[in-house]
């Protein structure tokens, strides 16, 4: 479906396709609204692709005294550990504890007592020194007392949005990337009547009535509406992540450690085959129209963390397989530091436009019940907004398959697809599902993306759909020709066309999530090119 060919009425208008925007989106759904999701790049392109990749409770926050937040997060977390099976999995955390530095054992023991006490269930346990060492070889000894092990869960963020954008869309739903909303419109008296689309590669526009529309864009929010409160404004913070092979920083579970600099929290965390290292916090002071990008001072930052951590390891950039950076959307509450900022939500409603920003990827479900509570007035038809009934469709066995998968790759397969997963096993070749080497994707998920998962261009598909191109050297440049082999058949692309597209990825990889200095000669280019891209997409809204 094309933005002409949209019916012209809906009952609600979702702008922003990264984690709220999906909640908001498969929720709506759910409640049997006529719901329509615009996104004006792809779907997760923002932050919600490149998070720590974690459903957390946010220990720290106790540290804070935000207890509210972590109990919500911890719940959210049980839930989506049970609703979301093959995508959410649980991850074994440790966190060690030295004489001389970081919190204490004791301190650690009350914060994750808690933690526990949330989850109704006892899932953390103090290990000795000996035990911990053989579960952390590589880590630090000197002033080692021991440390502590518990558990939070993981999850691949795109394929979170992803799975509820197109679960709402096999439900009735409709969603489309790469359509800026230039304009909401209102009557005489200020109420929502409409929006005003534009196809980002057409330029085509549209007109389209409704009477509530919620904007979930993150750290665009105040383009479509300022904040109402007085001295209160989004502050964008980037986190930066360095992404290794696994042999490079060899370890089986995440390790929570604190930065020497500053005292931070730093994570060490294994995920689809690779480890990454984060994540930073400071104000993000380049311009939204520009991809963010990690800078030599996160390098050295998350470097001389690993080294503190890790001494015995010799771990530089050069070994770094790719750079990962996210803006958090975050509502500042005064003069203080990036990190003391709250990761709380925040919504204000005026007339039929309701704003929601901030919050944490863990806690998306309940940002979209509240979003569709503030919208309830302005929607044309009751609804009740319950909160009890699961976000996903639940786990399905494994149907009959030409040639059947084992129980685990099927379990990761449902939880990446849905009900989608039979599809793709199913119309895949024995060879296609193969593992892509330096991966945890099979070489069947590129087809499917391409054929299936709106895509528009290679970077939607490698960074996105997959991750091969975080997680493989130089954004997978050794596989291009059979990425493009496999999916020629399904996708309407020329010669010429394909030529572009790989130089086009090429040069974002290279911008975005390759090591800052690198590439020099070719930089003008690749900014040259994200400036144009910025100035179609990011202009201010009308």
């Amino acid at each position: 479906m094309t933005m002409m060919d949209l019916d012209n009425s809906w009952d609600v208008i979702i702008i922003g396709g990264g984690i709220t925007g999906a909640g908001v989106f498969r929720k709506a759904v759910h409640m049997g609204l006529k719901t329509l999701l615009l996104e004006q790049q792809d779907f997760a392109w923002g932050t919600s692709s490149r998070s720590s990749k974690l459903i957390h409770g946010g220990l720290r926050y106790l540290k804070e005294g935000r207890i509210f937040l972590t109990r919500d997060a911890v719940r959210e977390r049980e839930r989506l550990l049970n609703d979301a099976r093959g995508l959410v999995l649980p991850m074994g955390f440790l966190v060690p504890v030295y004489k001389d530095r970081g919190p204490g054992r004791w301190t650690l023991e009350a914060g994750l007592s808690i933690y526990d006490l949330i989850a109704k269930r006892r899932r953390h346990a103090y290990i000795d020194t000996d035990a911990f060492i053989k579960l952390a070889p590589h880590i630090d000894r000197k002033g080692l007392i021991g440390g502590f092990r518990f558990f939070d869960a993981q999850v691949d963020d795109a394929r979170l949005v992803l799975r509820l954008i197109f679960e709402g869309m096999a439900d009735g739903g409709t969603a489309l990337n790469y359509t800026r909303v230039a304009a909401v419109g209102r009557d005489e008296g200020g109420r929502v009547n409409g929006v005003t689309l534009e196809d980002v590669h057409s330029h085509q526009t549209q007109t389209l009535s409704t009477t509530a529309v919620i904007n979930a864009t993150g750290c665009w929010a105040e383009r479509l509406h300022p904040c109402p409160q007085k001295n209160r404004r989004l502050r964008p913070l980037r986190g930066s992540h360095l992404i290794f092979p696994s042999h490079v920083l060899p370890v089986n579970q995440a390790i929570s450690t604190i930065h020497p600099t500053d005292g931070r929290a730093v994570f060490i965390v294994p995920w689809e085959g690779a480890v990454l290292a984060g994540t930073t916090d400071l104000d993000h002071g380049e311009s939204l129209s520009f991809e963010p990008r990690i800078t030599e001072e996160e390098v050295s930052y998350l470097l001389d963390g690993l080294h503190a951590l890790f001494p015995a390891l010799d771990v530089s950039a050069r070994d770094c397989l790719a750079t990962m950076a996210g803006v958090r959307p975050v509502l500042s509450e005064g003069a203080c530091g990036p990190s003391e900022e709250s990761r709380k939500h925040v919504m204000w409603v005026d007339r039929g436009l309701v704003t929601i920003t901030g919050g944490k990827l863990t806690t998306f479900r309940k940002l979209a019940l509240d979003a569709l509570k503030a919208a309830r007035p302005f929607l044309p038809i009751a609804v009740a907004v319950e909160d009890t009934s699961p976000v996903f469709r639940p786990f399905e066995n494994q149907p009959a398959l030409p040639a059947p998968v084992s129980g685990p790759t099927w379990e990761t397969l449902f939880g990446r697809y849905g009900n989608a997963a039979a599809t793709l096993a199913r119309t895949a070749s024995p060879s296609d599902l193969a593992v892509i080497p330096g991966t945890r994707n099979r070489w069947s998920e590129l087809v499917h993306g391409a054929a299936r998962e709106k895509i528009r261009h290679l970077p939607d598909l490698l960074l996105r759909r997959v991750r091969i191109g975080l997680v493989t050297q130089e954004g997978g440049r050794a596989h291009l020709e059979r990425i493009r082999h496999l999916c020629e058949p399904v996708l309407d692309w020329d010669a010429a066309r394909w030529k572009k597209e790989i130089r086009d990825y090429r040069d974002q990889w290279r911008f975005a999530h390759g090591l800052p200095g690198r590439h020099a000669a070719s930089r003008g280019r690749v900014k040259s090119f994200f400036y144009r891209l910025g100035r179609r997409i990011h202009r201010h809204v009308a």
